[in-house]
């Protein structure tokens, strides 16, 4: 199945760098959401992302001029009959999600894949009742859409492997190194991990063992040896082996937190609605100068791992 236009439907940051990444590669791209403020908050955002591509990865400056050909904004669903590939990514609520559905199976034929952009809904669920459920499935993309090699793709419960195995070849189309996830667990791969992490990290806060700036910078400077080259049954065999690990994880793993109650020091900070540097509340108080600083940072540290993973792990161009 070769595709060639891709319907995108939700605009917001992750929507927005999703339609960048396409159209940066060629395709093109129609783009959906009802408010005209989020339409052009879109606009200059892909203009800027493939200006990233230009400058920072050495794609054609052609893009520049070119990509608007290529974009169709729409606020209405009828253009996505002509789309070969659909990727929503609206509010992450199931029901709202639905709704985007109903409305896309009157349009496309049944052939055409519907991928769901979450980041831990269950395909399975959100498949379960359509009229061709065999085309839905994952597709979990990570910011800055356009830069980074990252991207889960989840097998529901009914997902057909012809829609599994074009969004693959659509991944890699685009620059990325998809992770094809067969089995539909809460989480996925990559927050399922994360989450264990987040989740001990804030049982040391709440045991006293330490401050978070003091917890951050421990993980920081011993994470960043290792996890941009390899995960982390790769670093078990490169740092010790399974043998040293079995030895050492015996002692420790019964006292790891295995609490289903939301931690402590996140529901407080949940209850006061701390939104991290969206509103300069969160573990660190954050001014308007840092929050930017730390976006910034982020974005740029983005490129310098794309660099890094392109020079250890060339992608097959082929």
């Amino acid at each position: 199945m070769r595709v060639r236009t891709i319907g995108v439907a939700g605009l917001g940051l992750l929507g927005r760098g999703i339609c960048a990444c396409f159209l940066g590669h060629g395709f093109r791209v129609v783009g959906f959401t009802r408010r005209t403020e989020t339409h052009d908050t879109a606009r200059r955002y892909i203009g800027e992302a493939i200006g990233d591509l230009v400058e920072r990865a050495g794609f054609s400056e052609a893009l520049i001029a070119e990509w608007p050909q290529r974009y169709e904004a729409v606020t209405t669903w009828d253009r996505f009959a002509g789309c070969e590939f659909i990727i929503e990514s609206v509010a992450e609520d199931a029901a709202v999600k639905q709704q985007v559905f109903d409305a896309l199976e009157a349009l496309v034929a049944p052939e055409v894949p519907i991928a769901s952009n979450t980041s831990a809904l269950p395909i399975s669920h959100l498949q379960r009742d359509r009229k061709h459920p065999e085309r839905f499935l994952g597709m979990h993309w990570a910011e800055p859409a356009h830069c980074t090699r990252f991207l889960e793709l989840i097998r529901g419960e009914q997902t057909a492997d012809a829609a599994f195995h074009a969004a693959a070849d659509l991944a890699r189309a685009v620059g990325k190194e998809p992770s094809l996830v067969e089995k539909d667990v809460p989480g996925f791969i990559v927050n399922r991990l994360g989450y264990a992490i987040y989740r001990e990290a804030l049982n040391i806060l709440e045991m006293g063992v330490a401050d978070a700036e003091t917890i951050d910078r421990s993980f920081r400077n011993a994470a960043a040896v290792w996890t941009t080259l390899c995960g982390p049954f790769r670093w078990m065999d490169i740092s010790g082996g399974p043998a040293l690990y079995a030895r050492a994880i015996r002692g420790v793993l019964p006292t790891l937190s295995n609490t289903t109650e939301l931690p402590k020091p996140l529901k407080r900070l949940a209850e006061d609605d701390a939104r991290g540097i969206a509103n300069g509340r969160g573990f660190y108080q954050y001014s308007e100068d840092e929050a930017r600083r730390w976006e910034e940072m982020l974005r740029n540290h983005a490129w310098d791992t794309r660099a890094l993973l392109n020079k250890y792990f060339p992608l097959d161009e082929s």
